[in-house]
């Protein structure tokens, strides 16, 4: 395969892959196993988000399931205040809030009245706690095993002030008894097709706007960085500001992911906010391969797809995790750039086979022309 026609050729694999998800309510009609696939395109989102950041950066962010759990409740709030007055309370608070003796809804949930605000701030919020995480750590040029430190330390912080301030948040409860999503006169309910379609093109949209950001000017210094930032830096670039940049665009990303989560699981939690859901998103990056936004989203369908059949079949109740394990070494072990890499190694071995014909055609000639009565080339001299 030549490569002119790599980039030809992967944007024909990006848009197969997103008519595909598209396509699959004209064939499934089980509203139960629809959410469940909607799920899954999620967990998509959130990886690609990840490999925003670190494929293509390097920037490991083992808290990115902050981002994800923030934009989470972000649309919670927003739901909490539309629910009907039984499940909000007296005075229309919130319930856990009711029981907590809170006497007047707080001022930082005022705004949330608002879808609007409510989606902007789902991006916003985590954008902007990335910002302050990056406005320390890369001008002053932490990188590598120290950035996933903090992240994941940024990460049990920001749970634990969650689960603390039970009064605004639930606590441990979380936020449950949502209204329904509804804009435009369509209502989102987590098991109808048009949430899985919202899904759906959210990743779809997160593709191709990533595919185009990591294809210009700006994606190839992240991708420099990522592989000589020393260089990069001796070249003139402000490599904190291009690192800072897409850290808060992938925590963004992760803020709109954990959005679409809450209309799909129709509570939040502070579970989302989580250590093992952050290093799960690190093993779905890493089986679809970190450096490829369509092999991340691939890797967490997939992962997640194989993970809920497993669990869900009476056979493997007490396996499952063991044979998921044994799958996650398998592919780090021969896939080392995971499963989109099956394509390279598929062309490698054509052109492995298609090698020796060459050699073989070049021997014959020699050997033809040692034979006796074969013509010489003459000498120029």
């Amino acid at each position: 395969m030549n490569d002119h026609h790599k980039p030809i050729l992967r944007l024909l694999a990006y848009a197969i892959f997103c008519v595909a998800i598209l396509a699959v309510p004209l064939f499934v009609s089980d509203a139960y196993l629809l959410n469940k696939l909607a799920r899954y395109i999620i967990f998509g989102i959130l990886s690609l988000a990840l490999s925003l950041s670190w494929g293509y950066a390097g920037i490991l962010n083992l808290g990115l399931a902050a981002s994800f759990g923030l934009g989470s409740y972000c649309m919670a709030m927003a739901l909490k205040l539309r629910t009907i007055p039984i499940q909000t309370g007296v005075s229309g608070l919130p319930d856990f809030m009711a029981w907590n003796n809170v006497k007047t809804l707080p001022w930082f949930w005022e705004p949330f009245h608002s879808y609007v605000f409510a989606v902007f701030a789902g991006v916003a919020v985590p954008m902007l706690l990335a910002f302050l995480i990056a406005w320390f750590v890369f001008p002053a040029r932490v990188n590598g095993v120290y950035v996933a430190i903090i992240t994941l330390a940024m990460l049990v912080v920001t749970n634990l002030l969650v689960i603390d301030q039970q009064r605004f948040t639930g606590g441990f409860n979380g936020i449950t008894d949502l209204a329904t999503f509804s804009v435009f006169g369509v209502d989102f309910d987590s098991y109808s097709p048009a949430l899985y379609y919202l899904a759906g093109v959210t990743l779809s949209l997160s593709l191709f706007l990533g595919l185009a950001l990591m294809s210009s000017k700006t994606g190839l210094i992240l991708q420099a960085i990522r592989d000589d930032e020393t260089r990069v830096w001796y070249f003139g670039y402000d490599v904190a500001a291009y690192k800072t940049f897409i850290f808060c665009v992938s925590a963004g990303v992760a803020g709109f992911a954990g959005m679409l989560y809450t209309l799909v699981m129709e509570f939040a939690s502070p579970t989302f906010l989580a250590v093992p859901i952050s290093l799960s998103i690190v093993i779905w990056c890493a089986v679809g391969g970190r450096a490829s936004l369509l092999g991340a989203a691939l890797g967490a369908i997939v992962v997640t797809g194989v993970q809920g059949s497993l669990s869900e079949t009476p056979a493997f109740l007490d396996t499952w995790s063991l044979i998921m394990g044994a799958l996650f070494i398998i592919v780090v072990l021969f896939l080392p750039n995971g499963l989109v890499s099956l394509g390279d190694v598929f062309w490698a071995k054509r052109r492995e086979q298609r090698a020796p014909a060459p050699m073989a055609n070049a021997l014959a000639a020699t050997e033809a022309r040692r034979q006796p009565g074969a013509p010489r080339r003459e000498s120029t001299n």
